[in-house]
């Protein structure tokens, strides 16, 4: 029952509740992202929704506009905190997560949950090999599993075991536990960048993120 009904109602009340507060975030940050570089504030990216479905998952704009795309070995996203792609609040914003405050609209739409597999960029679909499109099964969240209890110090190959061992055990109570350990994680500011050990590989392909 939780699963099928009640998690997306509690999703809704927290995400109006919310809503108010991330318009003050706006008006803040907003602005700040646009004088910088004179670019778009935010950053609609491609993403795998539940069931496979493509949505655009909404961010602030970290990188300079028309960054090139860096990824690391197993494919997923480069993430450091020395990379030269990132604008000066760009850099703020990714330690703190303020920059993934903008996927409250993407709860409300009804693309994503609070709690919840992160999403897979849509070329992953590809890669999943046995059970690993299990993580399809729910909606993506704005964190999870992951990003609470190890932020990106794990391979995206163990990160979608993860995944499916909370889809496995999804219960209010475990969103619960996810929620106030992404809160310490965020307040702690730890493990925000990838390890310096997982090599990076880069594309022709250009973003702006």
């Amino acid at each position: 029952m939780y699963k099928s009904i009640f998690k997306r109602v509690f999703d809704l009340i927290i995400s109006i509740i919310a809503l108010p507060f991330w318009f003050i975030i706006l008006a803040i940050i907003g602005p700040i992202i646009y004088f910088q570089d004179k670019g778009s504030i935010f950053y609609n990216a491609s993403r795998l929704g539940k069931n496979g479905k493509i949505f655009k998952m909404y961010k602030f704009r970290s990188m300079k506009m028309n960054a090139p795309d860096l990824r690391n070995e197993d494919g997923s996203t480069f993430n450091a905190e020395d990379d030269p792609r990132l604008t000066k609040i760009g850099k703020f914003i990714r330690k703190t997560s303020i920059d993934e405050t903008p996927q409250l609209l993407n709860i409300i739409k009804g693309d994503m949950s609070i709690i919840g597999p992160r999403p897979d960029l849509p070329e992953h679909a590809d890669l999943y090999e046995g059970n690993e499109n299990r993580k399809l099964e729910v909606r993506p969240g704005v964190t999870g599993f992951n990003q609470a209890y190890y932020r990106n110090t794990v391979p995206w190959k163990e990160r979608i075991q993860h995944d499916i061992y909370y889809i496995d055990n999804l219960s209010f109570w475990l969103d619960i536990k996810i929620f106030f350990k992404t809160a310490e994680s965020v307040l702690k500011r730890e493990d925000v960048f990838v390890s310096e050990n997982i090599k990076k590989s880069s594309k022709n392909k250009r973003i702006d993120m």
